[in-house]
């Protein structure tokens, strides 16, 4: 190999090195942020389950109903302002 080549071949194994030193400690600053990111993924996957199937919020709203008349303002409230805030968080 010349010269040049040599140079390339040490400072790709530097980088390489570099990136993975990189990569392990961003693992470990993110573990700690593993559990609650999860639980906000699974919460966006069911705003987008809801979004995609309506019907079933207004089922769930209508057994709210039949099972506790008297407090189906607070539900329909609390439905409508979880969807409008699935809305926003989702960007629709």
């Amino acid at each position: 190999m010349n010269g040049k080549s040599t140079r390339l071949a040490e400072r790709r194994e530097r980088l390489v090195a570099q990136a993975a030193a990189q990569r392990a400690a961003l693992a470990q600053n993110l573990a700690p942020w593993r559990a609650p990111l999860a639980l906000a993924d699974q919460g966006v996957a069911a705003l987008r389950c809801l979004g995609r199937h309506p019907a079933l919020l207004v089922g769930a709203t209508l057994t709210i109903a039949a099972l506790r008349p008297k407090r189906l303002g607070r539900a329909i409230g609390l439905v409508w302002g979880t969807w409008q805030f699935g809305r926003k968080l989702l960007g629709r």
